[in-house]
This record gives C-alpha cells, sequence and structure tokens, in this order.
C-alpha cells in the first residue's frame, strides 16, 4: 500500500485505527483452546469484526515467534486474512548490519520466500543507515523507524543531547530522511508523549507517525491529534489491549468491535476538525 492509498482509506473509512495484534495465547478467550490454532481463530475473528473500523493491522512478531515454527504459521495465515484495504506493519523492531537487514526484509516483505508480504516492518535505527537501507530496496515497503517510543526506558537514550541541544531522537529522525522519504519511511512516536509531537513535525512534517500508547498505556488521542496532525493527517494510532482483549468471553469479538467503534467514531471527529474529511 502506498502513501495515496493509505491516505484514501483514512478519508473512506473515516478512521485512522491501527489495530495491535500481540496475541497471548494465556489471555484469549479459553473456548478457542480447543481451536487448531487458537492464535489465529482469535486473530481471523478480531479483523473480520474490525477491518471497516481501522487501516491498520499490527502483529507484534514476538508473540509469534515465542511458539516456535507454530507461531510462524500462525503469523503467515494472520498476514493472509488482512485484507487488501488495510496496511499491514511487522512489529519486528530488526535492526542490524546490512547483509543481516537484508535477510530480515525478506523474510517479511518477500512472499515468494517467506510466504509473507507485510507493507511495512517497524526498524531500530541505532546501527545506522546500513540497518536501515535494505529495507528500502523493495519497492513499495516502508520502514517504520523508532524515533521517540513510549516505553519507560527510552529516556535512557532517546533524549541525550549534544552540545548543540539537539536531542538523540531528532537526530536519528534528521538523518533517516536523507536515506528515505515520506512514501517509504515512518516514525514511533509514543503516544504518551504529548507536546513532544510538536517538536516530531519540526522534523518530519509530513511522515507518517506510527503512535502506540493510546489506551492501557494512558495516551491522549486528543492530544496526539492536536500536536501530531499534518494535513492529510499523517497518523496510525494504534490500540492493542483496549480492543483485543475487551472481553474474554466468547462475545470477544463483538466487543473489540465495540470498543473499536469507540475510537474510529473519535478519530472522524478529528479528521472533520481538521478539514480532513
Amino acid at each position: 500500500m502506498n502513501r495515496k492509498e493509505l491516505i484514501e482509506q483514512i478519508k473512506s473509512k473515516r478512521s485512522f485505527l491501527c489495530v495491535g495484534l500481540d496475541t497471548d495465547i494465556t489471555k484469549i478467550p479459553e473456548h478457542l483452546l480447543e481451536e487448531e490454532d487458537p492464535i489465529f481463530s482469535f486473530n481471523k475473528a478480531i479483523i473480520e469484526a474490525t477491518a471497516d473500523l481501522c487501516v491498520a493491522y499490527k502483529p507484534n512478531i514476538a508473540f509469534y515467534e515465542s511458539y516456535g515454527v507454530q507461531g510462524w504459521i500462525s503469523l503467515q495465515k494472520t498476514w493472509q486474512a488482512i485484507p487488501a484495504n488495510c496496511f499491514s506493519i511487522a512489529d519486528a523492531k530488526r535492526g542490524d548490519i546490512g547483509n543481516t537487514s537484508k535477510m530480515y526484509a525478506q523474510a517479511f516483505f518477500d512472499q515468494t520466500l517467506s510466504g509473507m508480504s507485510f507493507d511495512s516492518i517497524t526498524v531500530a535505527p541505532y546501527m545506522g543507515k546500513d540497518s536501515i537501507t535494505p529495507f528500502l530496496e523493495f519497492e513499495g515497503k516502508w520502514a517504520i523507524v523508532l524515533a521517540l517510543t513510549s516505553n519507560a526506558g527510552s529516556k535512557d537514550f532517546q533524549n541525550f543531547s549534544n552540545p548543540a541541544h539537539k536531542q538523540l531522537f531528532e537526530e536519528v529522525i534528521d538523518k533517516v530522511n536523507t536515506w528515505g522519504t515520506k512514501d517509504n519511511i515512518m516514525y514511533v512516536v509514543g503516544a504518551t508523549r504529548g507536546e513532544a509531537f510538536t517538536n516530531i513535525r519540526k522534523h518530519a512534517p509530513d511522515h507518517f507517525l506510527l503512535v502506540p500508547g493510546v489506551g492501557a498505556q494512558g495516551g491522549s488521542l486528543k492530544e496526539v491529534c492536536q500536536y501530531g496532525m499534518s494535513k492529510e493527517c499523517g497518523l496510525l494510532v494504534n490500540s492493542t489491549r483496549g480492543i483485543i482483549y475487551a472481553s474474554s468471553g466468547k462475545d470477544f469479538a463483538e466487543k473489540a468491535r465495540e470498543e473499536a467503534l469507540k475510537l474510529q467514531q473519535e478519530m472522524e471527529i478529528e479528521l472533520i476538525k481538521a478539514g480532513i474529511i
């Protein structure tokens, strides 16, 4: 999915919601454990219940890798279940030297080799240019680069500043901007950072931002939009636990839809306010 197509989906669905598929088998409804592939059965039901309300799905790869071969099978089937009109994100946070990054890119982008072809992958930039550019060599694919994350330990490095008072995350964005474009680079910015989005937009005014932290982590959608929305929206706001674990019963998909609908309706209001729809 290219930038134009993503923007069209946002306008059509009146939403910039991304649903995280961090599927923990210990948290899914018990009745699904009788299924041949409980993780996939859960994901498929969530996708079918929410696909008209969101524009993206983001499986966190760790939740699949941890189950070995069967986990990869579940991941592959989950990717296949994501509708073509939804942007797919492999939340793998890969980051290694060039030849290794090339193999990671093939694993998530080359369907002939791996059976999967996600639209994008999250990557860690701290090994430099050769850890990012192999992902950009795949036409039509995106690298979503960690910039200013929402976890507690992010301040250990990301807010470090040099003598010119330029913080590390700002340096990361400025440097990565020279390796790709707004058509193949996005940035991860945690929703719990609030007004930091104003600063982010000084360095990446037109890039899409993947924003985790709304919902269970306490981030404010209204603040994210106030400080981070661009003229074309430029946001993919992720919610995981608040949607996929809204119920532990047989009505889990229905409850997931209810929570996704609440966020979609809030997003619609913000898109109207911004004059995007």
